[in-house]
């Protein structure tokens, strides 16, 4: 009976997914590069690239953004669409395809100013943005950089 050492040191070791290793390989171009990843041509390009429904979500989402906090610095993320103040990530469009999700995601950073007593969301799943959602979402990202 093998010992308990042994039995770890057999164990296959937990890995990455294909997906999450391209998100990483993303983020080491973005910070390889002489933007550090930022921008807003960065940012669009990037959307272009995805498929529908994330193209279309994803677009929307960056039009409530920009109209919501125009101070916020479109960028790219671990190669999705991202937002920054004064350098540091407030918050994230996460497409659906990127990790094979049944829906995009919308999230917030530790830095968005979105605490609430002792629980609050940070993240949100979308599946289609109604005018209800775009008002509720510029209303979050307002809070997360005010």
């Amino acid at each position: 009976m093998p010992t308990k050492k042994a039995a770890r040191r057999d164990a296959k070791p937990e890995s990455f997914t294909a997906e999450e290793r391209a998100a990483m390989k993303e983020r080491a171009k973005e910070l390889r590069s002489a933007k550090g990843g930022q921008g807003e041509a960065e940012l669009l390009a990037k959307i272009a690239e995805m498929p529908e429904p994330d193209r279309a979500l994803a677009e929307r989402v960056h039009k409530v953004v920009m109209g919501a906090a125009p101070e916020l610095t479109p960028k790219t993320w671990y190669g999705m669409p991202a937002y920054a103040k004064n350098g540091k990530l407030v918050c994230f469009f996460q497409p659906a395809q990127k990790f094979k999700s049944r829906y995009a995601t919308f999230g917030f950073d530790a830095n968005a100013n979105l605490d609430e007593g002792t629980m609050w969301p940070t993240s949100y799943a979308l599946t289609k943005l109604t005018a209800a959602d775009e008002k509720k979402l510029a209303a979050l990202v307002k809070q997360a950089v005010s």
